[in-house]
């Protein structure tokens, strides 16, 4: 199920091998759409397994806080789930970083490599 900041978007269910951007949806929120279909926000099951074309990007915040993430792969994560208006959707790094995914660069290209 996609994060409820994309309820009023059309959506579909992650498949494996699909080929994921992270796009902005509406005003605020940022989900994964697959790269043939800008328009449908795809959702990802907890554990689902990611894999990167090239080190991830997060918006960058803070000027100290370096924007780009030395990670290549990712394990997708549902987050602050007592908070029913709060972003859900999060990826967990091997580090243990788990960083949500409305705080994404836009830019970043991605590939489902297993869903679960």
């Amino acid at each position: 199920m996609c994060d409820y900041s994309l309820h009023a978007e059309r959506t579909r269910p992650a498949k494996v091998d699909d080929r994921l951007i992270v796009r902005q949806f509406g005003w605020s929120a940022r989900g994964f759409a697959a790269s043939e279909d800008k328009n449908v926000a795809v959702c990802l099951l907890p554990g689902t397994e990611l894999s990167f074309a090239e080190e991830v990007r997060k918006v960058n915040f803070w000027p100290w806080s370096p924007p780009t993430i030395r990670h290549k792969t990712a394990i997708f994560r549902k987050v602050n789930q007592h908070k029913p208006t709060a972003h859900h959707d999060a990826l967990e790094f091997p580090d243990g970083r788990i960083i949500l995914v409305t705080f994404w660069n836009s830019a970043n290209r991605r590939r489902c490599c297993s869903c679960r």
